[in-house]
């Protein structure tokens, strides 16, 4: 080797390598002997983390609630050139994505990508299942030479439609056991793990009363989760001014009796508040309160008033108990 000359592996992680044809856990081409997750993978999540990836898509809220929220769910989408595609929750065996025998593509939304863009991640794999045979998942997604990202692919005009599954039951609808997945018996394989993957679903329910808002049982209790699109700041003002109100009758930040506001995480650059609705809530009961809190909730974010103390105190209450999943 010649003077000034680097070789592939002494490079490091700086130097910006695609990911193998193997995936993530394949030796990286640098040479250097490590998987390419531990190596250059690690760089290139980093070059291209992107913190809000799907702000632009029409129905940003519905992908991250799928995408952290909900166990059991599809959400039917088109895209720019006029297909139906079709977004889940989770697919069998973690594929990333599918193409099902009536030649529908079928994308993951909970599997992990390659890089660190969650939309060039799954625009990749809506790729690879509109192009695969009828019938074959996609187990490995290349974005080798690819910047397409979902708000490339789908049409921005054309709302998603949720629907929340009680089970992974949805995975075979439609389908026949002699139907193929990529083997003679997948289909079969698959119904025989559905009684497995149903038993660790956690009951979740959509409450339509306001776009993206979710009642689930953990444990003893039931809560709502509602990824909410409006500015972080401008939401925890008006927030605050809802909680400092308590005290004149104006409901504060709970949803009515016998509910708390629990507190709130970021996940894909969204906030998602969370109220706890003690161990008999409904999604049936909270859905009036919800929408009545949301009324609320517009006024205060039109209120161009500064923050009184109590109000900013209440605020700093609220962001003590902010915490950031993605």
């Amino acid at each position: 080797m010649t003077a000034g000359t680097t070789s592939p592996a002494a490079a490091g992680p700086a130097a910006a390598i695609a990911p193998p044809r193997g995936g993530l856990r394949a030796p990286c081409p640098c040479g250097s002997g490590k998987r390419y997750k531990q190596c250059h993978g690690r760089a290139r999540a980093r070059e291209t983390y992107v913190a809000r990836p799907f702000e632009g898509v029409a129905g940003e809220a519905d992908f991250v609630a799928l995408r952290e929220l909900v166990p059991a769910a599809t959400l039917t989408a088109r895209t720019v050139d006029g297909d139906e595609v079709v977004f889940a929750s989770v697919l069998p065996v973690a594929w990333p994505g599918l193409r099902r025998p009536d030649g529908t593509a079928w994308v993951g939304l909970q599997t992990a990508g390659s890089s660190g863009d969650a939309s060039r991640d799954l625009a990749a794999a809506l790729r690879a299942a509109r192009e695969a045979d009828p019938g074959t998942p996609v187990a490995h997604v290349d974005l080798r030479g690819s910047g397409e990202r979902l708000q490339d692919v789908l049409d921005p005009a054309a709302r998603p439609v949720v629907r929340v599954h009680p089970g992974m039951d949805f995975w075979v609808d439609g389908l026949g056991d002699d139907d193929e997945i990529g083997a003679p018996g997948t289909v079969a394989a698959i119904r025989a793990s559905l009684e497995k993957a149903n038993e660790a679903i956690v009951p979740t329910e959509a409450v339509t009363s306001v776009p993206s808002a979710y009642w689930v049982r953990l444990g003893g209790t039931t809560f709502v989760r509602w990824v909410v699109t409006s500015p972080e700041d401008a939401f925890l003002d008006a927030l605050a001014r809802m909680h400092a109100s308590r005290g004149d009758g104006a409901g504060g930040s709970a949803l009515g009796e016998g509910t708390r506001f629990a507190g709130a995480f970021r996940a894909y650059g969204l906030l998602v508040p969370v109220w706890d609705l003690g161990p008999d809530g409904t999604a049936e009961s909270v859905e009036e309160p919800l929408a009545t809190f949301a009324e609320r909730l517009d006024a205060a974010l039109a209120d161009p008033a500064r923050l009184t103390p109590d109000e900013r105190r209440a605020r700093a209450g609220l962001v003590s108990r902010q915490v950031t999943i993605r």
